[in-house]
């Protein structure tokens, strides 16, 4: 079996509702869709995450999948390798490898997706087998106001959601009355996470940390600069509340460190910080040598993204029960089979074969011509 055409298309799915977080707003989640098809006729999706540009985006994934035709789909490991060193190595860019995983993460899903369709194997086979029966994952709640927040998390409650986690980083004042009101309206027996993505500085972390802790408080993912371990050492040694790390790991090397300076209580990691599957195995064995567990995390994604870290998390022994899950945000998916709305916060290992996902060409349509719409010119 060899690759025989891989194509790529720029899609814009909206969201319905405005997501707010510590750097604005996003009105929906741009991407690249792969396809990958074999001279025998398998064709493999995967999507890469198009911010800052789909069509720069799209530019490099192309340039990235011409050097992958004719190769074979199950040297994954290698093929990534070649590709990373061709693209962000080899032409004087010296190394990208947040970025570069970025670009390649939807080519590596895609080459997943074939390798189960070929063996007939949902791809949590191919990664050592599952560990779990089912995937536990938060409820993302949203909203500007205090108000707002608070009203989501209470339905989400509602819902059977036991893991609430909202965003931070909006300004001391309006994040502790963020908290308050989430806190109040979900009652005391929730466990609530909060996210100020990066925003914070040790001092300015010592303080909101100390004002936070009455309100129980599971763990505050990535307070600080992400670039900054240093930082990130300090906030978590004199943390009463546990500090999980996000952006500050994207490699198996940064995972490493992290886990060395023992920086974090719990890393959070999705495919593409990583590149794909492979690397976020990588990362997740190393946090499990530390002790740690691992956190599946979202970005503005499809459920094929949805679908590879489901397969990925099924196979993961050192696996959080709240993970992040995206989906209900969106206006529409492209993802037609199976249903990935978690039901009370959890949602059953994917056993078809590959990603396990049915695409929805029409739904693909409309994407397409969303993201056209927004990019026209003029516009």
């Amino acid at each position: 079996m060899k690759i025989a055409r891989i194509t790529n298309r720029p899609l814009f799915l909206p969201y319905r509702v405005p997501f707010y977080w510590a750097y604005g707003v996003i009105e929906g989640a741009e991407v690249v869709l792969v396809e990958v098809e074999t001279d025998d006729g398998l064709i493999g999706y995967g999507e890469t995450i198009g911010g800052p540009s789909g069509r720069a985006i799209k530019a490099l994934v192309d340039k990235a999948a011409a050097l992958m035709i004719g190769r074979d789909p199950f040297d994954v490991r290698s093929l990534w390798a070649e590709v990373y060193t061709a693209l962000f190595r080899a032409q004087a860019v010296c190394s990208a490898p947040r970025f570069g995983g970025q670009v390649l993460a939807g080519l590596e899903m895609a080459l997943w997706d074939v390798m189960g369709k070929a063996t007939g194997r949902p791809v949590h086979q191919l990664l050592g087998g599952a560990r779990h029966a089912r995937v536990g994952y938060h409820g993302f709640a949203m909203g500007d106001a205090p108000e707002a927040v608070a009203a989501d998390a209470a339905n989400l409650r509602a819902g059977g959601f036991e893991v609430i986690y909202i965003k931070g980083g909006f300004g001391g004042a309006k994040n502790l009355a963020r908290v308050a009101a989430v806190r109040g309206a979900i009652g005391t027996e929730a466990r609530l996470r909060l996210d100020p993505n990066e925003s914070w500085s040790p001092l300015e972390a010592r303080r909101m940390i100390a004002a936070l802790e009455p309100y129980g408080i599971e763990f505050i993912e990535q307070p600080c600069n992400a670039e900054s371990l240093s930082a990130l050492d300090q906030i978590r040694a004199g943390s009463p509340i546990a500090i999980a790390a996000d952006q500050s790991v994207f490699t198996p090397y940064e995972a490493f460190e992290l886990c060395a300076r023992q920086a974090a209580d719990l890393i959070v990691i999705g495919p593409h910080e990583t590149g794909g599957l492979a690397r976020m195995t990588d990362v997740a064995r190393i946090a499990e040598t530390a002790g740690l567990n691992v956190c599946l995390h979202g970005l503005y994604e499809s459920g094929i993204t949805t679908c590879a870290a489901h397969q990925f998390a099924a196979a993961c022994p050192n696996l959080d029960d709240g993970n992040q899950h995206m989906l209900r945000f969106l206006e529409f998916d492209i993802v037609k089979a199976p249903d990935l709305t978690p039901q009370a916060g959890w949602l059953d290992v994917i056993k078809n074969p590959g990603l396990g996902f049915d695409l929805d060409p029409d739904a693909v349509r409309e994407a397409e011509a969303r993201f056209d719409d927004r990019n026209s010119e003029g516009a």
